[in-house]
């Protein structure tokens, strides 16, 4: 029996490698996709948060340009509730009864006691 023998110019090459087809970017346009991506992400932040920080200084200042009109405005209350006070007094006690040790005017503090428990 004769062999069988390759055929005349040799057989064909093997294809041992898979041929797929490539599938989205290559690797480094994905790369800087992501990077161009993150890049103006940290630029919105850093925009975000200089605009944060004016803000939050023009509140403080504007607080500070206010502090005045309102010390001013409690002065008047305190004034008021005062000659309230005095009027009570008077007509409470009458006429040239004094009611404090010292002619010196001693701004009013208020404190929260505890209630009283019965026992």
């Amino acid at each position: 029996m004769p062999q069988d023998m390759p055929p005349v110019g040799g057989y064909g090459p093997v294809q041992y490698k898979r041929n797929l087809p490539s599938r989205g970017f290559r690797p480094a346009v994905l790369l800087g996709i992501c990077g161009a991506v993150m890049t103006f992400g940290w630029y919105k932040l850093a925009l975000g948060m200089r605009e944060q920080h004016e803000m939050a200084r023009e509140k403080m200042w504007s607080r500070i340009h206010l502090i005045p009109l309102l010390q001013a405005e409690e002065d008047r209350d305190q004034v008021r509730r005062y000659l309230a006070d005095q009027a009570r007094e008077k007509e409470l006690t009458g006429e040239n009864v004094k009611v404090y040790n010292q002619d010196r005017f001693v701004r009013p503090t208020f404190a929260a006691t505890p209630k009283e428990t019965s026992k």
